[in-house]
């Protein structure tokens, strides 16, 4: 059933590209109606409040499809939650008018786009190419282990987890006292870092085995010494661990007026990375290792 869902799910995504289908548009209504509610109107502000918005729709979609017996409905529910935690809209919008710009040799623009694009998703100054390396982890590969391994609750999970800390930087309404003011901003400060060292641990482990794929799909011996390295880094962010592997895992000479070679070659090589894992979950599947 995994695998099914799998393969509906990433056909979908493509074509289903509405803001209905999007995980942000069920985000942004979550927490509206989050803040209309006196016990979580403040959750950035509480670590534990933090967490328990994250558990409470993850319990809440575990135990929902726990209490569906039939096999088919079971089958739609979590291909839909699937299809909903799957892929994002915005960043193949980016990748398109970041190349149309290229293509224009508008570089003040292409800067522009990527730069855009590290600040909505929230993530550290890195190349275009990089971003998109990552970003297929975060939206694809990552989403598709959690499926499989946890079922659409931990793919729920994984992807709720992700969107908070994307949102981390938006700063809730303004507190007239100053003082109250920069009281609040630390200890949001200090939450948002909770989440965050959260999802560290929880990419620990996926980035490795990610970045494994990535070097067997490339340059093997190249990448090797760089997966070895990192591999029992504990302080080291995951993406750095994941753009450095995938880095020395392809092979491209980049001429310096040619900015679409990175994020070109590397989208292709994020995209074989994507299929080995499917086929490698398709050969597991088929052979009853997993579910």
């Amino acid at each position: 059933m995994s695998l099914i869902s799998l393969l509906i799910a990433l056909i979908a995504e493509r074509y289903l590209s509405s803001s209905a289908w999007q995980f942000n548009t069920f985000y942004q209504r979550y927490v509206s109606m989050l803040k209309q509610t006196k016990l979580f109107a403040d959750y950035r502000h509480s670590t534990v409040l933090s967490y328990l918005v994250i558990f409470i729709p993850v319990l809440g979609c575990y135990f929902l499809l726990a209490q569906i017996d039939n096999a088919l409905l079971h089958l739609i529910v979590s291909t839909l939650i699937l299809i909903v935690c799957f892929g994002c809209v915005k960043t193949r919008e980016a990748y398109k008018c970041y190349l149309q710009s290229a293509f224009k040799g508008e570089m003040t623009s292409c800067d522009l786009q990527r730069l855009q694009l590290l600040q909505d998703k929230n993530i550290e100054e890195m190349g275009f190419g990089q971003s998109l390396v990552w970003l297929n982890y975060r939206y694809f590969i990552a989403v598709m282990l959690f499926f499989v391994l946890f079922g659409a609750a931990g793919a729920l999970f994984y992807r709720l987890l992700t969107t908070i800390n994307e949102c981390a930087n938006e700063q809730d309404v303004v507190v007239p006292d100053a003082a109250h003011e920069n009281s609040n901003s630390e200890i949001g400060d200090g939450n948002n870092q909770a989440s965050q060292q959260l999802l560290f641990w929880v990419d620990w482990l996926p980035v490795r085995l990610v970045a494994f794929g990535y070097m067997f799909v490339g340059h093997f011996s190249k990448a090797m010494p760089v997966w070895l390295e990192n591999l029992f880094e504990f302080e080291k962010a995951p993406s750095k661990v994941l753009i450095a592997v995938a880095q020395m895992s392809e092979d491209y000479m980049v001429d310096a007026d040619d900015c679409t070679a990175e994020p070109c070659l590397l989208v292709k090589l994020a995209k074989r990375t994507l299929l080995l894992f499917l086929a490698l979950i398709a050969v597991l599947i088929l052979t009853g290792i997993l579910s």
